[in-house]
Formats: structure tokens, C-alpha cells, sequence
């Protein structure tokens, strides 16, 4: 039905109003919408737009209509019929939807105009969004898919108008979910024919919606698409040839997120494509951005399917070749780099710039394709590049190490002589670019190739170095600064010792630099030394202090704000270096410097208000409970942060969105057509401000107390819900067990101030394993539940924490099993040399520690509440037995471990389970991964040494398997070794406690000895070497036949530090009787051994 005349004049009036240009009038207006249609007649509101859509003579009123339409469509309130939040378009009945949606289709085939179509084809998608993602029942009570827009935009696709075929695909860009299962055919030939299409604008527009659509189908569903992809390819070349960057840009954004979805589609026409892309990237003739973009969707391909890329012929050479061409497109009209020494802004975004790109995609395709694969054809460029006359080849040659150093580590890293011969000259060229770049090379370096650049190096990089401090370019001296801070955040106090003079030299003398961002560098710098310096820094104390002190005592410019937040961050450093008696009253001095600088805060956007958190945290570390009164002063403004609410808005107008994501620190969730707003500045600041507190509780324990309860009531237990921001939850269950200790060490365990904490707080903390979405955050979850109960202790969990536990965890692990098959089922599509995605194996990795820390709290519990928890760990048998035959090592070494436990800490009541025990125990002694046959090892250790009579028979015959594992090959690598040592003290373990099922226990003895030393694990040490004992102090005449190597084998495990304190001291008592009753000559054994072994041994023995 046709709506009144005068409801038409109304609101077209009311249109006209909202457009004004009067903010009275349209204020006023916006009330009479929102008022008198949106709440009273919404039906009337939506079908009269339609109309003015489809009927008005102004094509302004129109288009705004539309705008208006769209807008209150999106917005939710509570439906009357269902209670829910509900979209205001869906609160109408389903005859008034349908009449409505059919004026609105009629509005946008009739229109002639581009720009109101396109604005009406925005109205439709909106509400064909809510038909795709809702469920909507139809008049007839099945659910309503809204099928007459598809005819009607199939229709559109092919009209005569090119700008009514290009506005059909914009639509189904916006809402590919409209395009069901049944469709498939229909639309393969109307995708075909659009990207056929004459008209450049009904291809792209074309391709994106293809696109959209691709990404929304599951992956099996893709395959009867891939026919397209020739046509998509062909869109591309008459472009480059008209030399159309735009439409050539956004052709190729459109193949990228192709190739990301599916990037095996592309195999038969990937050479094609690589000369394609190839000749765009060499075109100068194009914009940047279409450049970039070909040069992105190649990059693309190294993401997501390195075989490929490895197994073209030309890939690898011709993408390195073109990524340092692109390199070399640095400092253009800058030739003496006069405008890039005279810019002081170190932030200055180059994001945009060829160089840039070209840096990115090296450190892509390093990381992607590997050193075998990137290295040769690089290093057949850079000597040239780095000899050469042309400054840019050289500063690109020295940007294409530091890119690729990471990715290509392993192969760089025995042939460091060789890279620093190209890099350290570098750092007396002629250029300042160049030295800046030597600098950055050196200082990604120092990084990348962490321990081995400080240890073996540091002759070569420090003395080359250091004289760069001193050069004639602000930005040269800074950026040397910067790259010592990587060399020496890495570097033990032993190797910058001989440095220190000399270094600190030059960055004292920075401090007088005229520039800023230069003293700021030296600041840091100098903050980082003595970080690493530690004690030796001392000598240097008495001449920096009095510095950063004056800087902390100037006025509060705001030009020197972020100066003195890097003097605060130094002076704290020193402080934790050189400790609290170095620095005596300057100790107290500094704090009261700090609160200074807290009281005169003043402006949100103050650097030193996010620096002086951290300050604050290292003068905790600093006084220790010396700290604690100066807790009143600190603790208001912590409290304030830690406590700050999720500022969140909802956006559902354009401009609005526009507007937020030009302001910085917010970050933008699409949701529903709409969009949700989160400042992201406030929650940073918040997760800051609970890893703080944290340091406070761990540091000051009982001196923190008095703060813990209204923490844990406010901060921290809501914070583990805190569903905005994953660090906040992340850094709220690092603080919970560190909260409740320092409560514990206040007022007792068994006290009722800490019994009523430890009840709400583990009511909460179950909750939270059942209820966090986010798998890595789960992790941390369990790890703060099992800290939280290591805290309480003995009989901490009640039957009913231990059910809610175990319920939790079923969950956890079902939803596991699905993870994985999904995976699995991932894989059985991907090709032969196809790898999963960087997204599949970080969820891989998450999943590994989940489990890993799942297990720490199956420990931590059997631990403390012993055989009490076998009838709730009883309920998941099932996924234990699945679990430990499972195909895959990180599940049977999960299961492994909780039999362990089991065994460990049940004793002889883990009999009743031995059917479940002991053949994954038998099957893990053999398992290839070495993990898994450390494991077992283990578990027959402990059922040897806890489970008494019962099992006493299993322990003793696994003895020849246990032996098997110490022969395997390669039993001392890396790998293997932890398996090896495991079995070692699990032997002693049986020979011990059950050597009465032992048939030949000398025979068995004689062949143990050959299983020393254990020199790795610090936990099968001390099991091993008491066997040892016992058997020297009992004159054992096997351990008398081989005294000179069990002695050496002693030695060995002392020099190690795999035995400690009382352990040690038994051993070394042990080993000095042998040495007497076998009359042993212990300075002749020793001297076949290394010199610093031979120091440690002989401080043992006096």
C-alpha cells in the first residue's frame, strides 16, 4: 500500500531538515525522527524512504533517503515480541518487511543516477546483511533468505547500463552470504560473464565481489571456482598496458586476498602470473601503489605457499632482484641527504615508500622460503652492490642484511666473518645514509644472531662501533646509539667490561648534543649498558646520577617531557645495577625525584606518566620492603589505570567511524554493519598498571597486603573477565597467585582472612576455565590456577572445586578434538609440499601450550590433594587411553604425563588403573619422539619408587627397555639426551627400591654405570647419584671395579650443577671414600678433564 500524502510531505520535509546546515535545525530534526517515526511507526519511516527512494523528484532527497534507511536499519534496541536486541528493520512483521523490501528493490532498478544507486544498493545490502546473518522467519513460518534480491541483482548483472551491472556486484560484495548452496551453477556463469565484461569498472567491481564470495565458501566448496581464475588474470594485463595504476591496484588488492584464501588455485597459471606481476613491479611508468601491489600479491604467495614459490624457476631471483631495485629508490632529489639529516622527527611514516616495500618483502620471503632459497641469488647481488659508486646500492645492499638476517639465520650464522667483512666498512663510508644503514645492519645483527654476534664478535663490532658515536650527523650519532642497544642488551657484564670506558665516554658527550632525539637515544642507550653492566656499571655511578638528576629537577616543558621519562627510565636501570647500598641516600632522593614528577602530570598525552609505572616497579626492586611506605604516595594513580572501564562506542554512522580512526589509540571491530569503537590507549595503560601491581605483590609480599583485598575485589578478578583486551586478562592471572601469596605470608595459611580470600578467589578462578574463548589465553588460565593452588597448598580444593575442575577440562579437551580434526582435515586438502598457514600453526602452538599447562594443573592438584582426586580424574579415562595412542606426540606425551602423576602421587592406588597404565608406558619407552620416551622412563621410575608391592614385578621387567633407551643412537644429542638420563635414574629408581624382582642386580649394576653421567636434568640427578652413594658407601665391588670412571662421572655432575646443596655434598663425601677404598689418584683423573671442570671439582673437595 501506498503511503498518505502528507506522511510523504512530512518526511520529506523532515529530510530536508536533517540536510541542513543550521545545527539547531537538524538537531531538531534528529529528535523528530528518533521521536515521532523511529519509536512510534517505524513501519511508516521505513516504507515511506522507500517510496521517497524510489518517487522523489530531487535526487539529493533520494540519496539521502537511502542514507537515513541504511542507518536506522542498523540500529538495535530491545524487541517487544522477543526481549532481545534486535536490528530496528527486523521489529517489523514479516508482511511489512516484505512489501518495504519490495519497494526498495523497485527504487533501485529504476534509478538512473550512479550516486543514488550506489547509495540505495548500500540500504539493501544493509538489510540483506541481517536476512543473511539472522535467522527471519517468512509469513509462511520457514525461515525468509529474502531469494527476490538475488533474481533482482542476477537481473542487474546483466543490464544494458554498465553502471547498474557494476552497482549489482557492489551489492554482492557487501553480502556474498546471500549466495546459497543451490545457486552454484548460476553463479559461476554470472561471475564469468562480469568478469568478462567490456567495461573496466563491472570487472573490478566484479572481482571484488567474487572475491568476497571465495573467502565465505568453505574450503571444499572453492574448488569448482578455480576455473575463474584465468578470467581474473586476464583483467589484469589490459590495465598495465593502458597503464591504469587505480584500476590496476585495485585488481590486484582483489587477486591478493585470493591467493590468501586459496593460494593453490593459482598453480597452472603461477609461472604466467610471476612475469605478470614481474614486469608491473619494473614499470616506472606506474604509480607506487600499483607497483607495490604487484609486488604484495607475489609476497603473498611466499606466505602462504613457499613450495610453490620454491619450486618456480624464476621466483626467487627475480622477486630479490626487484625488491632491492625498489631498495635502491631511497632519498630521491636528496643526493647529500640534506633533508634527511635536517628531519628530527625519528617517527617519520615511510610505510608508503618503494624502499620500504622492498626491506618488508625481503624479510617475508627470508622468513618464508629460507636462507637455501634466498641467500645465493641475494649474495649475488650485494658484493656488487656494496663495492659500487652509487651511494643507494650500497644503503640498499646494507638493508638487505638487516632484512634477511632473521629468516636465513641458520645458514648466516656460520658465515658471520664474512657479512661483517661487508658490513664493518661500511661504517667509514662517505656517506651518512650509508653509515646509518651500516649501523642498522649491525644492530639487526646483534639481535638475530643473539650470544654468538657478543661472544665471538664483540672485538670486531664494539671497537667499529663505539668512533660512530662520535660523527658529524645527529641522525647517524643516534642510530649508532640505537644499535648498541641491541649489541649490548644481549651481552654479558664479562665482554663490555674492557668497552665500558670508551663507551661511555662517547654517550656522556652525546648528552651534551644539541639535538633532543640524540640525547634521548644516548639515554636509553646508556640505560640499557647498565642494565646489562650490572655491578661493573658501578664506577660510572658517581658521574651520571648528578645528570639525570638535574634533568629531573627542570621545569616540566613539554618539549622535555619524553627527555626526562628517558632519564627517569636510565637513573631506575642504574639504580637496579648498581643496588640500594651504592646508592644510599641518592636511593631516596631518586623516589622523592619520581613523586615529583608523578604530582606534576597533568595532560593525558605525558609520556612520563606510562614510564614512570615501570620506574616505580625497579625502586620496588631496588628497596624491597624499604619500598612499602612509599606505597600511599604510588598506589592512588596505580589504582585509578588498573581500574579503568572498556571506553567503547558504538558507531553506525560513517562519519563517526571516520572520525575515530583518524584519532590514535582506538581500535575498530566491525559488528553487524555497524562498528564498535575501543580506545585501546586506556587499556594498554590498564594491563600496564596490573603488571605492576604484580611486581609489587611478588616483591614486597607481607608489605603488600593491606592493598590485596580491595586488588583482588576490583582489578584482578574482574580483570580475568575482561573480555576487551586479552592482555589485561592475561596480566590479571599472572596477578592472582602473586596477590594471594603475599596475603598467605601476611596471615598464615590456615588463617580465616586467607581462607575467605582463597574461597572467592578459586570460585572465580574455575570460572574462568569454562568460560575464556581465547586458547592462548586459556593457557594462562590453567597456569594461574595451578600457581594459585601451589600457594594455597595441602587440601586446598574442595570436592566440589575438583568437579568443577574436571568438567572444565572435558571441555577444553572436546573442543581440542575438534580443533585438531579440523586441522587434519586442512591437511588432506593442501597439496604435496604445501604448508598450513601461518595462522594454523600458530593455533597449533597455542594448542601445545595449552596442553602443556593443562598438565601442570592435572600435577599441581595430584600433587596436593593426592588419591582424593582420583575419583573426579576418573570421568576422563577415555580421553587419556585416546590421547595416549594418538598419532600425534604432543597428545600421547600429555597423557603420558598425567599417568605420571598418577603414580607419582596415588602410590599403590594407582594399581587399580593399571590396565590403563602400563602398555602406554611400555609403548612410550619406544615411542620415536624423545619427549614421549622421557616420560615414560619416568613413570616406571616413580612406580618403582611409590608404588610398592603392586608394582613392583612391572618396574623390574621393564629394566631391559629402560636400557634400550640408553642405547639408542645419538642418546646424548640435544634431543635425546633428557630420555637417556631419565632412563638412567629410573634403573637406580628400580635397583633401589625393588631389586628383590631383579635376577642379576650386579649384572645389572655393572651395565647402569655405562648409563652415566646425567649432566642434564637436574631433577634424574639426584635419584642417579644417591644409587651412587649407597652403592660407594656398601663398598659395591662393581662400582669398585670401575672406580676411576664413576668418579669422573661424579665430577662431571658437580662441574654441571646438576646436583645441589645437601645432594652435592653427600656425593662429594661418597666419591672421596672411593677414592680412598680404591686408592684412586683423583689429580690424575682430573687432569684428563677440561680446566674449568677441574676448578669447579677441586672447590668441592677442598
Amino acid at each position: 500500500m501506498a503511503l498518505p500524502i502528507q506522511v510523504h510531505q512530512a518526511l520529506e520535509e523532515l529530510v530536508g531538515f536533517l540536510q541542513s546546515t543550521d545545527n539547531a535545525i537538524r538537531t531538531q530534526a534528529e529528535e523528530q525522527l528518533n521521536r515521532t517515526w523511529v519509536t512510534e511507526r517505524p513501519e511508516m519511516l521505513f516504507l515511506g524512504l522507500a517510496e521517497q527512494m524510489q518517487g522523489s523528484q530531487d535526487e539529493g532527497t533520494r540519496a539521502y533517503a537511502a542514507v537515513i534507511f541504511r542507518r536506522i536499519a542498523t540500529r538495535t534496541s530491545k524487541s517487544a515480541q522477543t526481549g532481545e536486541q534486535t536490528e530496528t528493520f527486523l521489529q517489523l512483521n514479516a508482511g511489512q518487511r516484505n512489501e518495504i523490501r519490495e519497494r526498495l528493490l523497485q527504487g533501485y532498478a529504476g534509478e538512473a543516477k550512479a550516486h543514488v544507486r550506489n547509495k540505495i544498493a548500500d540500504a539493501v545490502a544493509e538489510v540483506a546483511r541481517q536476512y543473511t546473518e539472522e535467522t527471519v522467519m517468512g509469513v509462511d513460518g520457514t525461515r525468509d533468505t529474502w531469494p527476490a534480491l538475488l533474481n533482482a541483482l542476477f537481473q542487474a548483472s546483466q543490464a544494458e547500463d554498465s553502471a547498474v551491472r557494476e552497482s549489482s556486484f557492489r551489492v554482492l560484495e557487501t553480502t556474498p552470504g546471500i549466495i546459497e548452496k543451490q545457486h552454484e551453477d548460476i553463479v559461476l556463469g554470472v561471475f564469468q560473464r562480469g568478469i568478462r565484461d567490456d567495461v573496466p569498472d563491472v570487472r573490478l567491481a566484479t572481482m571484488a565481489a567474487f572475491s568476497a564470495f571465495f573467502q565465505s565458501l568453505q574450503k571444499k566448496a572453492q574448488q569448482k571456482y578455480y576455473a575463474l581464475i584465468p578470467d581474473v588474470l586476464n583483467t589484469i594485463l589490459p590495465l598495465k598496458e593502458a597503464g591504469d595504476s587505480d584500476q590496476l591496484s585495485k585488481a590486484l588488492m582483489a587477486v591478493i586476498e585470493l591467493a590468501e584464501a586459496a593460494s593453490k588455485m593459482f598453480k597452472n597459471v603461477f609461472s604466467d602470473l610471476v612475469a605478470l606481476c614481474i614486469s608491473i613491479i619494473q614499470d616506472k611508468e606506474l604509480d607506487d601503489p600499483a607497483r607495490q601491489n604487484a609486488l604484495e600479491l607475489m609476497a603473498t604467495f611466499a606466505d602462504y605457499n613457499p613450495t610453490m614459490c620454491r619450486k618456480d624457476p624464476n621466483y626467487t631471483n627475480e622477486m630479490v632482484t626487484q625488491c632491492l631495485s625498489l631498495m635502491t629508490d631511497v632519498g630521491p632529489d636528496d643526493d647529500d641527504a640534506s633533508d634527511w639529516n635536517a628531519q628530527e622527527d625519528m617517527d617519520f611514516d615511510e610505510s608508503d615508500s618503494n624502499h620500504v616495500s622492498g626491506e618488508q618483502t625481503m624479510d617475508r620471503l627470508a622468513n618464508k622460503l629460507g636462507g637455501q632459497t634466498i641467500l645465493p641469488p641475494t649474495f649475488n647481488w650485494l658484493p656488487r652492490m656494496i663495492a659500487s659508486s652509487a651511494w643507494r646500492d650500497r644503503h640498499a645492499a646494507l638493508m638487505a642484511i638487516s632484512a634477511i638476517s632473521e629468516g636465513c639465520r641458520e645458514l648466516m650464522e656460520g658465515e658471520l666473518d664474512k657479512v661483517l667483512d661487508l658490513v664493518v666498512p661500511a661504517l667509514r663510508d662517505s656517506h651518512p645514509r650509508v653509515r646509518w644503514a651500516g649501523c642498522n645492519a649491525l644492530g639487526q645483527m646483534s639481535t638475530d644472531f643473539k650470544g654468538t654476534m657478543q661472544t665471538k664478535y664483540h672485538q670486531i663490532v664494539l671497537p667499529s662501533l663505539i668512533p660512530v658515536l662520535a660523527a658529524s650527523e645527529p641522525r647517524v650519532q643516534s642510530h649508532a646509539a640505537a644499535a648498541l642497544v641491541n649489541f649490548c642488551e644481549e651481552a654479558e657484564k664479562e665482554i663490555l667490561e674492557p668497552y665500558l670506558d670508551t663507551l661511555l665516554e662517547n654517550l656522556m658527550r652525546l648528552l651534551q648534543s644539541p639535538k633532543r632525539f640524540v640525547q634521548e637515544q644516548a639515554l636509553s642507550t646508556i640505560a640499557t649498558v647498565a642494565d646489562s653492566a650490572e655491578s661493573t656499571f658501578g664506577k660510572w655511578y658517581g658521574s651520571l646520577m648528578p645528570l639525570l638528576f638535574n634533568v629531573l629537577q627542570q621545569p616540566n616543558e613539554r618539549e622535555v617531557r619524553l627527555l626526562r621519562a628517558k632519564a627517569m627510565e636510565c637513573a631506575t636501570l642504574i639504580a637496579l645495577a648498581v643496588g640500594k647500598e651504592r646508592m644510599g641516600q641518592d636511593a631516596i632522593t631518586l623516589v622523592n625525584l619520581l613523586g615529583n614528577v608523578q604530582a606534576g602530570i597533568t595532560d593525558d598525552d605525558d609520556p612520563q606518566e606510562s614510564y614512570l609505572l615501570h620506574c616505580w616497579g625497579r625502586m620496588c626492586r631496588v628497596l624491597g620492603q624499604d619500598f612499602v611506605p612509599y606505597l600511599q604516595a604510588v598506589m592512588p594513580p596505580l589504582m585509578k589505570l588498573a581500574q579503568a572501564k572498556a571506553d567503547i562506542q558504538l558507531l553506525d554512522d560513517e562519519e563517526n567511524v571516520a572520525q575515530i580512526e583518524q584519532e590514535e589509540g582506538w581500535e575498530l571491530v566491525p559488528l553487524k554493519g555497524k562498528y564498535i569503537g575501543i580506545k585501546t590507549s586506556t587499556l594498554d595503560d590498564k594491563f600496564m598498571a596490573v603488571e605492576l601491581i604484580t611486581v609489587y605483590a611478588q616483591n614486597l609480599e607481607q608489605g603488600f597486603a593491606e592493598y590485596v583485598m580491595d586488588i583482588m575485589d576490583t582489578v584482578a578478578i574482574p580483570g580475568l573477565a575482561f573480555f576487551f583486551h586479552d592482555p589485561v586478562r592475561v596480566a590479571s592471572a599472572k596477578a592472582v597467585p602473586q596477590l594471594l601469596n603475599s596475603y598467605k605470608m601476611a596471615f598464615g595459611g590456615q588463617s580465616e582472612q586467607y581462607s575467605e580470600l582463597w574461597k572467592s578467589t578459586i570460585a572465580k578462578v574455575l570460572e574462568v576455565l569454562a568460560t575464556e574463548p581465547a586458547i592462548e589465553t586459556l593457557a594462562e588460565m590453567y597456569q594461574c590456577f595451578y600457581e594459585s593452588v601451589e600457594v594455597s597448598g595441602k587440601d586446598c580444593l574442595s570436592n566440589e572445586h575438583m568437579g568443577i575442575f574436571i568438567k572444565s577440562a572435558e571441555s577444553v579437551l572436546k573442543d581440542f578434538q575438534i580443533r585438531v580434526k579440523a586441522r587434519q582435515e586442512e591437511a588432506a586438502d593442501r597439496e604435496d609440499g604445501e604448508e598450513p598457514d601461518e595462522e594454523t600453526q600458530f593455533a597449533m602452538e597455542d594448542d601445545q601450550t595449552l596442553l602443556s599447562d593443562m598438565n601442570k594443573a592435572f600435577h599441581t592438584i595430584f600433587k596436593h590433594q593426592g588419591q582424593t582426586f582420583l575419583p573426579h580424574w576418573e570421568r576422563l579415562l577415555n580421553y587419556y587411553d585416546l590421547f595416549v595412542t594418538n598419532q600425534d606426540d604432543t597428545q600421547r606425551q600429555w597423557a603420558l604425563c598425567i599417568l605420571d602423576d598418577v603414580l607419582e602421587f596415588c602410590g599403590p592406588a594407582s594399581w587399580h588403573y593399571h590396565t590403563h597404565i602400563i602398555q602406554p608406558l611400555i609403548d612410550g619407552m619406544r615411542d620415536p619422539a624423545p619427549a614421549n620416551r622421557q616420560a615414560a622412563c619416568y613413570g616406571v621410575g616413580v612406580a618403582a619408587h611409590k608404588g610398592g608391592d603392586a608394582w613392583a614385578a612391572f618396574a623390574a621387567g621393564s629394566l631391559p627397555m629402560l636400557f634400550e633407551v640408553t642405547r639408542r643412537p645419538g642418546v646424548r644429542s640435544d634431543d635425546d639426551v633428557f630420555a637417556t638420563e631419565n632412563a638412567c635414574a629410573s634403573i637406580a629408581k628400580v635397583l633401589h627400591f625393588n631389586a628383590g624382582k631383579v635376577a642379576d642386580v650386579q649384572g645389572v649394576v655393572a651395565a647402569w654405570i655405562e648409563t652415566l653421567p646425567v649432566v642434564n636434568d637436574e631433577d634424574a640427578a639426584p635419584y642417579a647419584y644417591a644409587f651412587l652413594a649407597d652403592l660407594i658407601d656398601r663398598s659395591n665391588q662393581t662400582v669398585m671395579l670401575q672406580a676411576p670412571r664413576c668418579f669422573v662421572f661424579v665430577a662431571q655432575a658437580l662441574e654441571a650443577e646438576t646436583l645441589q646443596g645437601a645432594m652435592a655434598q653427600r656425593i662429594v663425601g661418597a666419591a672421596s671414600k672411593l677414592v680412598t677404598d680404591a686408592g684412586l689418584d683423583a689429580n690424575q683423573l682430573l687432569a684428563g678433564l677440561p680446566p674449568e671442570t677441574q676448578q669447579t671439582v677441586r672447590a668441592f673437595f677442598g
